[in-house]
């Protein structure tokens, strides 16, 4: 292993900078030349590919975003596309390859593994989405971004007495709408796994009403529906005023949180260990506060699941 380049493809999270440079700085103290590829899997098709040095990743660890910029490369599930992939890496004398990503970033990663090229996939997603880690790049900040939105809406609901829908992202995931919902004290949370009748909601709304509750912050997942036809299903059952707030990209953005600094620290380094040890098809992750790996063909297939324990929290503290 003399050789390994560094790329990050799909949606861009905060603490990807941080990862490329801990990709950089270690797999340089351990006399590697590192190359970054730019514009994810688009970019290595088009050979888009430049060593980097130690003042390439200077000043990046609090920065949001990726400096090696992202894009999507559906075509990338095509055979022949991935062989054009692994034939610019032999290209360029590449020996390993660190993908910095989300599911669809890993599945690119197993394919190049699979035909012969050793790869590492880092979880970066502000989705929380990804399986055998606890937690992904990006995560902590997004939520903390959300957490920040909510308690700035909740002064002007309570200002109004209004009900706020507020949509956050997370595709399929409801991670984010749980625990920034948690942690703002919503009264409802919308997640994609767990069923909610609209019935129960009304009900939860009504009885706050009753109770002289003049305000209610509602957190809706966009895996479920969007912010604003929940909001119109509400006002076809309640006579109340709903305002609807959807925080859309805002929650990708910004300088990652001191958590995802050192996760994506911890988790490229490890990334760079397993190269060096001839291994590639490889997931990091953290579980329990420990670094782990996983088989990155066992994790693409493994479905996502959110803590239900915590779910039912949620809904015994908005009584």
């Amino acid at each position: 292993m003399k050789k390994i380049g560094v790329l990050t493809s799909g949606g861009d999270s905060p603490g990807m900078n941080a990862a490329i440079r801990a990709v950089v700085r270690k797999g340089m103290y351990h006399d590697l030349e590192v190359y970054g590829i730019y514009n994810g899997y688009q970019g290595l098709i088009n050979g888009n590919i430049e060593k980097l040095e130690l003042g390439s990743v200077g000043d990046i660890i609090h920065r949001g975003g990726t400096i090696l910029r992202s894009a999507r490369l559906p075509e990338f599930a095509n055979l022949e596309v991935q062989k054009k992939g692994f034939a610019k890496l032999k290209e360029f004398g590449l020996d390993g390859l660190v993908v910095i990503g989300g599911d669809g970033s890993y599945r690119g990663a197993n394919a190049l593994t699979k035909l012969g090229f050793p790869c590492i996939g880092i979880p970066g997603t502000i989705d929380n989405d990804i399986a055998g880690t606890d937690f992904t790049i990006g995560f902590d900040t997004a939520i903390n971004t959300v957490i920040d939105a909510v308690d700035k809406i909740r002064d002007t609901a309570s200002s109004h007495e209004r009900t706020f829908v507020i949509e956050v992202m997370g595709r399929n995931a409801g991670d984010i709408a749980l625990w920034s919902g948690l942690a703002g004290g919503a009264e409802t949370i919308l997640i994609p796994e767990e069923n909610q009748s609209m019935d129960e909601i009304v009900d939860r709304l009504t009885r706050g009403k009753e109770r002289g509750k003049k305000h209610s912050i509602i957190i809706v997942a966009e895996g479920v529906t969007s912010g604003v036809k929940f909001a119109e299903e509400i006002q076809k059952r309640l006579d109340i005023s709903v305002r609807v707030s959807v925080l859309g990209h805002m929650q990708r953005g910004g300088s990652p949180t001191v958590t995802d600094r050192v996760l994506a620290s911890r988790l490229a380094a490890h990334a760079v260990e397993l190269l060096l040890e001839g291994k590639g098809g490889r997931a990091v992750g953290i579980q329990k506060n420990q670094i782990v790996d996983h088989a990155i063909a066992d994790i693409v297939d493994q479905p996502h699941s959110i803590d239900s324990k915590m779910f039912n929290l949620s809904k015994e503290l908005s009584i």
